[in-house]
């Protein structure tokens, strides 16, 4: 069976790629499938953007689609920039680079003594039959007040895990997988994924 990811980013292919590997799917993403789709987000909650864009695949493919919504949400700017994450700051439909956002956050909370955030993942799945899988992954940790490490991408470094000792961005790919927003969800998905075929869609996974 193919899935189709509603999104043209590699590193979120390579994930889902990843943990789907053992069940003998094929994942390919939306320019692959030859696919040009740019989804108007206009959903309040990362779950109904994640629905959004997989339905718009879904419909125009005849394919299953996959899709992840997900972004920061800083506690003293009451939850943003939540759902507007990868436009946070864009003025006139011009949007910053991550570097530019995040230093843009850094300044709105440069006075905030209450550090709190949380990275958000949602995960939506959608079959041409009109079933659909979600699954949610969140990490909760700090703002920082200045970048660290230079991997990962986004909000990365400036999210701190006190668990840890490290921002995100210091974290090598397999501990990020580990406990990242996204790998949590994708791992959900996996499990919701198994139990819907096991159901006799799509055949058993051994």
């Amino acid at each position: 069976m193919t899935f189709v990811l509603a999104s043209n980013n590699e590193k979120k292919l390579i994930e889902l790629r990843e943990i789907l590997s053992d069940l003998g799917l094929e994942v390919i993403s939306q320019r692959q499938a030859g696919l040009r789709l740019e989804v108007e987000e206009t959903g309040t909650t990362f779950e109904e953007n994640a629905f959004l864009k997989a339905k718009g695949a879904c419909d125009a493919l005849g394919l299953p689609a996959i899709a992840d919504d997900s972004g920061l949400e800083v506690a003293a700017l009451g939850g943003a920039p939540g759902v507007f994450s990868a436009r946070y700051g864009a003025e006139n439909g011009v949007e910053l680079s991550s570097a530019e956002r995040n230093a843009l956050l850094l300044r709105n909370t440069a006075k905030a003594e209450d550090r709190r955030a949380r990275f958000v993942s949602a995960i939506a799945c959608v079959f041409p039959d009109g079933t659909v899988l979600r699954a949610r992954g969140e990490v909760y940790g700090e703002l920082l007040r200045a970048p660290r490490g230079d991997g990962g991408f986004g909000y990365d470094p400036i999210f701190w895990l006190p668990e840890l000792g490290k921002s995100m961005a210091e974290l090598d790919p397999e501990e990020k997988n580990a406990i990242s927003h996204r790998g949590r969800a994708l791992r959900e998905f996996r499990q919701k994924l198994i139990a819907l075929r096991e159901d006799g869609r799509g055949g058993k996974v051994e």
